[in-house]
């Protein structure tokens, strides 16, 4: 008997939320279609009755995150896109430079587990990693004061250092450098909305 159409994206949703935990664990070169739905309890065979290809696949993986565990992760912390104002501008920073986000690298953020990936992968990858910054970017320019392009350009260096200090931080065999990383992109980034710092 046929699985029904529920059954079906069900599965699917579950391929997509454990690929991109792999991902974000080993890389998209290391995880093999194999392990992944073994992973999953299914079979190789299986996968191509959900995804043309790996790389179809990578980039739903990517683009779950804003929606998924994104969105889990920014209710928790309280960032509220709309109408937040600076209180959720500094929400976001806060949590996205926090070092628990930093420790869980099965709920990283893909734009700092996956980066280098990212760079070398299919149109479709890129635009699925692209849409996660241009989200960042509007959050930010969403509730920030600024008018005009004031607003977006602090916006997207608000972005430029959430990611990139986390992106140093999880790269750095050095654990009190990268905090330090990371104090220092937190630091500059609420001294950028005017907020005083306790180091």
């Amino acid at each position: 008997m046929p699985y029904s159409p529920a059954h079906k994206k069900e599965v699917r949703k579950r391929i997509v939320e454990q690929a991109r935990i792999m991902f974000n664990r080993d890389g998209f070169s290391a995880v093999s279609i194999d392990q992944l739905m073994a992973s999953v309890g299914l079979t190789r065979g299986g996968f191509y009755s959900y995804f043309r290809n790996k790389e179809e696949l990578y980039a739903e993986a990517v683009a779950s995150f804003l929606n998924g565990r994104g969105k889990q992760w920014r209710d928790e912390a309280g960032v509220e896109a709309e109408n937040g104002g600076l209180d959720t501008v500094r929400a976001m920073i806060d949590s996205y430079l926090s070092s628990e986000h930093l420790s869980d690298i099965d709920s990283q953020c893909p734009m700092i587990a996956l980066p280098s990936d990212v760079a070398r992968a299919s149109p479709e990858v890129r635009a699925a990693y692209l849409s996660l910054l241009r989200a960042m970017s509007w959050l930010f320019e969403n509730n920030l004061a600024e008018n005009g392009a004031e607003r977006r350009e602090k916006a997207l260096a608000l972005s430029a250092l959430c990611v990139g200090g986390m992106v140093l931080s999880r790269t750095i065999d050095d654990t009190k450098l990268a905090d330090d990383v990371r104090g220092a992109a937190k630091q500059t980034a609420l001294s950028m909305l005017g907020v005083e710092v306790q180091r």
